[in-house]
C-alpha cells in the first residue's frame, strides 16, 4: 500500500463498540468491494467497502466478516476470511495478505480462507435465526446503486433461509461513523496535508492561457508523490461561467485573463477523504466585483466556523438555516436580491415559504456542510445533530452566471465543543494572501 499502516486499535476498537450495540442474538455479516470491471477485460483499480475498512482495515477484495457477540470463546466474536494466495496469484497479482498479516492490520485473530467462508456461514446460521446484513443506506447515491457483493449475499440469505430474521446493521455503523477517533482524525489531517501541497503547486501554476486539465495534471502529480492514490473524487477545475455548473466534471476550458478558477478538488489518503475548494483569479488579481463576491462568500465561510457550527445543533433545520439568513444579508450587500424581498420572505415560516423557494436560491442553491471520512459525503443517522470530533466540510457559495463567475470556499473542520478545529487552517484562502502568493510565483517565472 501506498500509505502507512493505520494503527489496528483503530479497528479493534471499532468493532468491540459494534460488538457490544448488537444483540447476542445474531450475527452480522460484511463483505469488501467488487473489483470493478471498466470493459472486455479490464478492470479499474480496487476501492474497498467504507464498512468492512471501518471495522477491519482490510484493504483487499474478497474479504468478509462475520461478528458474533453471542459468542462464549473471544476469538470467535470476530472472523474475518481472506483470499489464499499461491504462486499463480502472486504471479498474475502480488502477494496477498497471510492470516499473520492479516492478524497484525485488522487486529483479528481468527483469519480463516474465504473458501470456508459458506460452511461457517451455515453452522451459525443454524444456531442464530437473527442475521443483520449490510447494504448502502446513503440517502443520496449518486448514479444507479450498484449490486453490491453485501446486496448479493442479502439475496441469498433470503432465498436459503426464509424463515430467518433480516435487520438492518447500518444504522449502527451511521452512528459509529459520524463522530470520528483521534487516529482517524490523524489519518484525515495527512490527507488535508497533502491536499495543501497540491494547492500551493497550483498557486505556482497558474496564469492566464493554461487548461483547465493542466491544473489537474499539476495536482494529480503533487498527490501521488505524497502517498495518495489520487483525487478523493472526481476533481472539478472550472474556470468563468464553469464554475456556475455545481457538478462540473469536463474540465477542458481555457483560462482566461480576467477569468476566476474554482478548484474543488482534494486528496485521499489510506481510505480517507479530503474535500477542498478554493476559487482563484488566473492573473493573480481580482477585479473589484470579483473581490467583493469573494470577501462576502468567506465572511460567511468564517461565520459557519466560528458561530454556527456547534455540537446539539440540527444540521439541517437550524444550521443550513441560518447560513441560509447570512447569505441573504451578502447578497442584499452586493445589489443581487432585493432586502425588500428578503424581508417579506422572512415573515414566513418554512411550510409557507420552503427554502428552496426562496430568492437567495438563484445565487447559493446547494447544501453547506457534509460529513467528511471514508467517504467524501460520509453517512450519518437521518436528522443528525452536530456531534463532538464530527468532521465536516464548510463550503458557502454565490454562482453568477449572468457575469460569469461563481465564487466556493471549503475546508474540513471537527466539530468541538470549544471551538472548531480547522484541519486546513493552514491553506491559503484570505484573498489578499492568495493575491500575494501568486504575485511572487508570477515574479519567479519571469
Amino acid at each position: 500500500m501506498k500509505y502507512a499502516p493505520i494503527d489496528p486499535r483503530l479497528f479493534v476498537e471499532n468493532r468491540q463498540r459494534l460488538l457490544e450495540m448488537l444483540p447476542q442474538d445474531c450475527i452480522a455479516v460484511f463483505h469488501s468491494a467488487d473489483l470493478p470491471w471498466r470493459c472486455a477485460d479490464g478492470s479499474m483499480r480496487f476501492i474497498q467497502g467504507s464498512d468492512i475498512y471501518y471495522l477491519t482495515g482490510i484493504d483487499q477484495e474478497q474479504t468478509m466478516l462475520i461478528l458474533e457477540p453471542g459468542a462464549e470463546d473471544p476469538n470467535d466474536r470476530a472472523r474475518l476470511f481472506v483470499r489464499e494466495t499461491s504462486e499463480e496469484l502472486t504471479i498474475w497479482e502480488g502477494e496477498k495478505l497471510s492470516p499473520e498479516q492479516a492478524t497484525e492490520v485488522s487486529g483479528i485473530e481468527n483469519i480463516i480462507l474465504n473458501d470456508q467462508f459458506e460452511g461457517v456461514f451455515r453452522r451459525l446460521a443454524r444456531k442464530y435465526d437473527r442475521l443483520f446484513l449490510n447494504h448502502n443506506e446513503h440517502p443520496k447515491p449518486s448514479g444507479p446503486m450498484v449490486f453490491s457483493p453485501d446486496d448479493r449475499f442479502r439475496e441469498h440469505c433470503v432465498a436459503q433461509y426464509p424463515d430467518h430474521r433480516f435487520e438492518r446493521v447500518a444504522p449502527f455503523l451511521h452512528q459509529m461513523r459520524q463522530a470520528k477517533s483521534q487516529i482517524e482524525v490523524d489519518v484525515l489531517q495527512h490527507a488535508c496535508d497533502i491536499t495543501a501541497k497540491g494547492f500551493q503547486r497550483t498557486l505556482d501554476f497558474v496564469k492566464p492561457g493554461v487548461m483547465e486539465y493542466e491544473i489537474e495534471a499539476e495536482l494529480i502529480h503533487e498527490f501521488t508523490r505524497h502517498g495518495s492514490r489520487g483525487f478523493a473524487y472526481e476533481p472539478i477545475i472550472a474556470t468563468g461561467k464553469n464554475a456556475c455548473t455545481l457538478h462540473y466534471l469536463t474540465n477542458d476550458s481555457k483560462c482566461e485573463d480576467g477569468q476566476l478558477i474554482l478548484m474543488d478538488v482534494a486528496a485521499e489518503y489510506a481510505g480517507y477523504n479530503s474535500d477542498l475548494t478554493r476559487t482563484i483569479p488566473a492573473n493573480g488579481k481580482f477585479t473589484e466585483r470579483q473581490r467583493a463576491v469573494y470577501d462576502a462568500v468567506y465572511r460567511i465561510f468564517r461565520k459557519c466556523i466560528d458561530e454556527l457550527m456547534v455540537p446539539g445543533k440540527k444540521v439541517r433545520d437550524e444550521y443550513q438555516r441560518e447560513v441560509a439568513r447570512a447569505t441573504e444579508d451578502e447578497l442584499i450587500g452586493l445589489d443581487l436580491i432585493d432586502a425588500d424581498i428578503v424581508a417579506e420572505e422572512r415573515t414566513k415560516d418554512v411550510k409557507e415559504l420552503p427554502e428552496e423557494k426562496r430568492a437567495y436560491r438563484k445565487y447559493f442553491m446547494h447544501g453547506t456542510s457534509h460529513n467528511l471520512g471514508l467517504d467524501v459525503h460520509d453517512v450519518n443517522p437521518p436528522d443528525c445533530i452536530f456531534v463532538e470530533n464530527q468532521v465536516m466540510t464548510v463550503e458557502p457559495g454565490i454562482y453568477i452566471p449572468d457575469e460569469g463567475f461563481g465564487v466556493r470556499l471549503e475546508n474540513d473542520v471537527v466539530v468541538k465543543a470549544g471551538g472548531n478545529v480547522d484541519l486546513m487552517a493552514g491553506i491559503p484562502i484570505e484573498a489578499d494572501e492568495i493575491e500575494a502568493l501568486m504575485a511572487e510565483a508570477a515574479a519567479a517565472r519571469s
